[in-house]
């Protein structure tokens, strides 16, 4: 677990609690480390949550597969996110979506009902874990409003380029990495693989965007 104090230190969910006290917390919230290889199932959904995660080391992915077999990616998390809070805190019976290591990862494994009812022991630090996890699950929410806003859109061009752009700002950089390969990205924005490297290819030649692999760069509409 020590091997992971600079992670935990990074976390929301640790934010504004003492370095001294994070593993006191983690013992609190009944915390176990678990392996995943890329590919495997953290969570299946129809499952029943017992505990949420946070990101040690690899990526996770946060999906929607549908009866016919298509399947969307919803979000893709990296080290040091926390996944699951959502699911848990809206007392839902089953998890509605399913979330896969998309890389080999450690995921640090908690109790979440420890965390807003106080243990016998009365910890000072759980208002302010009350506080973080209000907090993500907030900011999640403005995440989630700004894919919504993407998906809107009316063709494979728009949602492109509304991505990208969004990419771009969060990067600070008109160059920058996007955390999918190609299916990936189709699968997030909803729209078919090859419509998609169609539209890129155009804009691409309409001096828009330049790209190699999951590397683009943005140009000005001026």
């Amino acid at each position: 677990m020590e091997k992971y104090l600079y992670v935990l230190q990074k976390s929301p969910l640790f934010k504004q609690i003492k370095d001294s006290d994070i593993f006191t917390i983690i013992k609190c919230l009944a915390g176990r480390i678990a392996h995943y290889k890329k590919d495997k199932i953290i969570f299946l959904a129809g499952d029943t949550l017992t505990s949420i995660g946070i990101i040690l080391s690899g990526a996770i992915q946060i999906i929607n597969d549908d009866i016919y077999g298509n399947r969307t990616i919803i979000s893709e998390l990296k080290k040091g996110s926390l996944f699951g809070e959502s699911f848990a805190y809206a007392n839902l019976d089953k998890v509605p979506l399913s979330v896969i290591a998309c890389e080999e990862s450690d995921i640090l494994m908690i109790d979440y009902r420890k965390i807003i009812h106080k243990c016998s022991a009365n910890c000072v630090f759980h208002n302010q874990l009350i506080e973080n996890i209000i907090e993500m699950i907030a900011r999640k929410n403005v995440m989630l409003n700004k894919k919504l806003d993407i998906l809107s859109r009316r063709s494979t061009r728009e949602k492109l380029l509304a991505f990208l752009s969004i990419q771009s700002k969060h990067s600070g950089s008109n160059t920058f990495i996007i955390p999918f390969d190609r299916q990936e990205l189709a699968d997030y924005l909803c729209i078919d693989r090859s419509a998609m490297s169609t539209e890129l290819g155009k804009l691409r030649d309409e001096g828009l965007i330049d790209f190699h692999k999951n590397s683009f760069k943005l140009f000005s509409c001026e």
